[in-house]
């Protein structure tokens, strides 16, 4: 039987969007708040078409497709539990065969649960770890054997500055960031003769929803350590993933690159 997520894909997706076998779509997990609807935006501004996944804010998924829209180009939101494999496997691999072309992919989706390791419960290193580690590769899986067929795609993996350095209350989150920085490079060798480029982008201290759960005592104190004397903005990083995903960027593969103002080196 298939889950919640599944049934109600058709309910969000956006009935200005029409199935186009001869456009190329870019795929954005965790594409409704934050670093990922930056990410759609400024692929929209691109020209790109874009699928933006997300798992709970339904308001802000359909405004940022909305946003998205307004720029020109087709945009659909579609909710889905990324963690769940039966789910990707047969909803994304349906939305890829609909629409036709996916060149792009973006694995953003995210989430913190953080706690020091001696309180840590399995159930909190679970979660962190499905959403941040393992639905990159279920989503990658997904889209890899058609990026293959067209000798050609670009994916970039939203790791950390987190996942390079550490730190404390957050060994969860450090080891799903620094996974995916290996995943990037593992694939990055296993897809470079298809014209596929598989590369991290590790965001350091950005100005989101993230950002604004620490105490304002605790961010005067990051802040005085990063060179660049500011925080970091979505539009920051999403520049870079645009970078990335040109098809000018094809000779760069297997890359890890910061974007967190010289904090980290």
């Amino acid at each position: 039987m298939l889950s919640r997520d599944t049934r109600i894909l058709s309910a969000v997706i956006s009935p200005e969007t029409p199935a186009e076998t001869d456009r190329s779509w870019a795929i954005v997990t965790g594409g409704s708040r934050g670093i990922g609807r930056a990410i759609v935006l400024d692929l929209a501004r691109a020209g790109y078409d874009v699928l933006l996944l997300y798992r709970r804010c339904h308001e802000a998924a359909e405004e940022t497709r909305a946003s998205a829209c307004a720029l020109g180009v087709a945009a659909e939101s579609v909710c889905l539990d990324l963690a769940q494999p039966d789910v990707v496997t047969s909803a994304l691999g349906d939305h890829v065969a609909r629409l036709g072309r996916i060149s792009i992919l973006v694995n953003c989706a995210g989430i913190n649960q953080d706690r020091t390791l001696h309180k840590l419960s399995p159930d909190e290193w679970h979660a962190v770890i499905a959403t941040n580690l393992t639905a990159a590769f279920y989503c990658t899986q997904a889209v890899v054997d058609h990026m293959r067929q067209h000798n050609y795609g670009r994916i970039v993996n939203m790791s950390s500055i987190i996942g390079q350095t550490g730190n404390v209350g957050q060994s969860n989150y450090s080891a799903s960031k620094a996974g995916l920085i290996g995943f990037t490079k593992s694939v990055a060798l296993e897809t470079a003769r298809f014209d596929i480029t598989v590369n991290a982008v590790c965001p350091g201290f950005i100005d989101t929803d993230m950002l604004k759960s620490v105490p304002e005592e605790a961010k005067e104190r990051l802040l005085a350590r990063i060179p660049k004397e500011r925080f970091g903005t979505p539009d920051d990083v999403a520049r870079v993933v645009s970078f990335l995903v040109e098809p000018q960027a094809g000779y760069i593969t297997g890359a890890v690159v910061n974007v967190n103002g010289g904090l980290y080196m």
